[in-house]
């Protein structure tokens, strides 16, 4: 191959993310498998690894990377600090049209850039190849039954970003030993479920059925997980048929409120279509069989399937509560009737360094062998978004949003 250079940026957003693409450790793998790449990172004060560790493993640290052939981040890149003529890649949260990133898609096409978006990396099942979904719901299972533990009193546990690792976080669980018999609901069956699913079970928490979780009493605490087709239906009656859930979702109607009189702590982890049902309505939290106290919505779309994530909180600051007599929101844990909401947009942040390793794995061995091939290859040609300024011919949808 010829040779090539990627260089890590320091990441621009604020607040800072200290998550990074590639592990000191992945470099050299990186460096090692694919002869003639080199990779270069730039100074960075924030990064959950350091300089000196990326010195350590061998790779070279300097202010200005703008003459690497590749630049790769992970959050979206402040317009100010684009590099013209570049090849980026990172997460730039604009092929749904976001208003927030408008500026920065337009800035790509005036300065003759090609942006690759990690989010639109997927194989030829339509499958994505890299994400950090599964560390959204380890951290996002872990501040849900932190929430509920400070809610009753039960617990106090530290917070995940107050942890160096997995490892120290996973000291903390024994402290759930406390819990009731209360019952806990995770939805959906992706990434990001199973992430959630992996901390409850090395919490002991017992599994149970659907059906077992609905009909039966336990003198444990328990947890169910659920799919799309246990919580919706189609509207005219037909049999479920999972495609047609995902082709037409406005065809579909909720029946969650079946798990409103059993359920205390609920865990979203479902991806979210707008057409698609709401889990349930305002309404009907106000209603007596509604027994939901606690809420972790590690999906986190505001005034997506769950109506009271009226906005997304912070890793500091990480829960409010909703009143259902007023249908406002109020600070944490103010009133026993309220309903507690943990709705922290970027959880993965928490554990920077487990995310990183993993992330840095799926580039590694997913993405690196597309991106350094000669010529065009399909993998980065489904995620590139904009070539040479230009909109690519899959992304010509989004003429109108940077016009």
């Amino acid at each position: 191959m010829r040779p090539i250079t990627i260089g890590l940026i320091r990441e621009g957003k604020t607040p800072p993310d200290k998550r990074v693409p590639l592990t000191p450790k992945k470099c050299t793998e990186a460096e090692a498998r694919f002869p003639g790449l080199q990779i270069v990172a730039q100074e960075s004060p924030i990064r959950c690894f350091s300089d000196d560790e990326y010195r350590a493993a061998g790779i070279e640290v300097r202010s200005d990377i703008a003459d690497c052939d590749i630049l790769m981040g992970v959050k979206e890149v402040p317009a100010a600090q684009l590099i013209p003529n570049k090849t980026y890649l990172f997460f730039s949260h604009t092929v749904k049209k976001q208003p927030a990133n408008r500026e920065l898609l337009r800035q790509v096409l005036a300065k003759n850039i090609t942006l690759i978006d990690y989010e639109m990396l997927t194989n030829e099942n339509g499958e994505r190849i890299v994400a950090f979904g599964r560390w959204a719901g380890i951290v996002g299972a872990y501040n849900g039954l932190l929430t509920y533990g400070r809610k009753h009193g039960l617990y106090e546990l530290k917070p995940a970003y107050e942890c160096v690792d997995m490892e120290d976080m996973q000291e903390e669980f024994f402290k759930v030993k406390k819990l009731p018999p209360i019952k806990m609901v995770v939805t959906g069956s992706g990434r990001v479920a199973q992430g959630a699913v992996e901390v409850l079970n090395l919490m002991g928490i017992r599994r149970v059925s659907v059906y077992d979780y609905l009909y039966l009493d336990f003198n444990e605490p328990v947890y169910t997980q659920l799919r799309s087709s246990d919580y919706n239906r189609r509207r005219d009656g037909r049999v479920w048929d999972t495609p047609d859930f995902h082709r037409h979702p406005e065809q579909y109607e909720s029946t969650f409120r079946n798990f409103l009189p059993v359920t205390n702590l609920l865990i979203a982890c479902a991806y979210w279509h707008p057409a698609a049902p709401r889990l349930f309505e305002e309404a009907d939290t106000s209603r007596a069989h509604f027994r939901i106290d606690t809420i972790a919505d590690v999906t986190c779309d505001v005034d997506g399937s769950i109506p009271t994530t009226k906005r997304s909180s912070t890793i500091q600051e990480p829960a409010f509560d909703y009143n259902p007599a007023t249908g406002e929101l109020e600070p944490a844990y103010s009133a026993s009737g309220n309903i507690t909401v943990m709705a922290v947009d970027n959880l993965p942040c928490e554990l920077p360094r487990n995310a990183s390793r993993d992330f840095g794995r799926q580039l590694l061995d997913n993405v690196l062998p597309h991106l350094i091939h000669e010529g065009t290859d399909a993998v980065v040609e489904r995620a590139t978004i904009a070539r040479n300024g230009q909109l690519t011919e899959r992304y010509q949808y989004l003429a109108d949003y940077v016009a």
